[in-house]
């Protein structure tokens, strides 16, 4: 689709007052026009195919997501655009991109009023968001909650996000394989966690560590960081500064791990061991291409996310089902399978990775 076809379209989308400001900015991400991690587009529309590729009745799908201060988020919210705009019945009312949770419910108080036919919300908190998801509920207004989940399920009717769980299990299997080709034995393996006090943190941490047990290995040392390169390069420096020789390094942000990579590079320690990273970033996936440094692997939190949301948000408020399933409802969750990217299968997923 040509640019201008592209804003064209989307100036019919985007209705709420402000939202014109932040599909601008997505617009620009969707057509690679500006990129620090390597260019292109991270959008790929879903395939449209089946009984559920026809046109059903005209839908307004209501989306709040927070702001794209983070290369993952920023694919979310260009992938959720794009899928939207695939279909000609539905109608995208966004708004604009904020980490204000007060508002943000704002934001989602706005949707309910106008009576859209159904939201699709990312909160920025999923617990201080909860009470404003179950109003739109109980207006019958149908909620699919984006990956962050609210702290009860009446606040939502379909849950669609990643499996962190499945993150730390790819990334301890990736290693573990890597390390019995090697013959290691009683390897040094680091972990690099995001933010610890956040569930997803926790369920990636304990993943890793009992896959890892299940194959007889252990972490040896576990940092956290905070998403970002500059806390990846601090805490990955200290790690450097503590332990004079490492096996494998999982990081669980690829974001973060720009500066975790960079670190290791500054020391002059890019031989001695190998890494992993988590999410998918397009930096990361073309070093894995390149062959060009310690990054072996990263494991997948598609981002693609956003877009099945809108599939699903689309299904329920036309009254339709997923085809394939015998039962005639979409389901209450989506889990989307976390997979390693490797040399052998980084060009299948260049084209979704952020």
């Amino acid at each position: 689709m040509a640019q201008s076809d592209i804003v064209g379209t989307q100036r019919r989308r985007f209705l709420l007052g402000g939202a014109v400001a932040g599909a601008g900015a997505l617009l620009t991400a969707c057509t690679g026009s500006g990129n620090d991690s390597g260019g292109g587009s991270s959008q790929l529309v879903g395939r449209q195919e089946g009984d559920n590729s026809q046109p059903g009745k005209n839908v307004t799908i209501g989306l709040s997501i927070p702001s794209d201060d983070h290369g993952w988020m920023g694919a979310i919210g260009e992938n959720a655009v794009a899928q939207a705009d695939s279909f000609d019945d539905v109608t995208l009312e966004a708004t604009e991109g904020t980490n204000d949770v007060n508002r943000q419910i704002s934001q989602v108080k706005t949707l309910i009023n106008k009576k859209v036919d159904v939201l699709a919300i990312l909160p920025f908190n999923g617990e201080s968001l909860t009470s404003v998801a179950t109003q739109a509920m109980r207006a019958g207004i149908p909620v699919v909650n984006i990956d962050r989940v609210f702290a009860s399920k009446l606040a939502y009717r379909t849950w669609v996000g990643g499996d962190n769980y499945g993150m730390g299990t790819g990334a301890a299997n990736f290693i573990a394989d890597r390390l019995d080709e090697q013959g290691k034995q009683d390897p040094t393996i680091v972990e690099i966690t995001g933010i610890d006090n956040l569930q997803l943190t926790r369920d990636r941490s304990s993943g890793f560590s009992e896959a890892l047990e299940a194959r007889g290995y252990a972490v040896s040392m576990s940092q956290s960081a905070e998403f970002t390169p500059q806390s990846g390069r601090s805490v990955m420096g200290n790690v450097l500064q503590a332990r004079d020789h490492i096996d494998a390094v999982w990081n669980h942000d690829d974001n973060q791990g720009v500066g975790v990579l960079a670190a290791i590079e500054q020391a002059g320690r890019s031989d001695e061991m190998f890494m992993v990273g988590g999410a998918g970033s397009k930096e990361m996936m073309q070093h894995i291409k390149a062959g060009d440094g310690p990054v072996a692997a990263t494991v997948l939190y598609p981002p693609t996310m956003s877009a099945t949301a809108i599939n699903m948000a689309r299904l329920l408020a036309q009254g339709r089902d997923l085809a394939d399933l015998v039962e005639r409802a979409v389901p209450s969750n989506v889990t989307l399978h976390s997979e390693t990217v490797t040399k052998d299968n980084v060009d299948q997923h260049l084209p979704t990775s952020f």
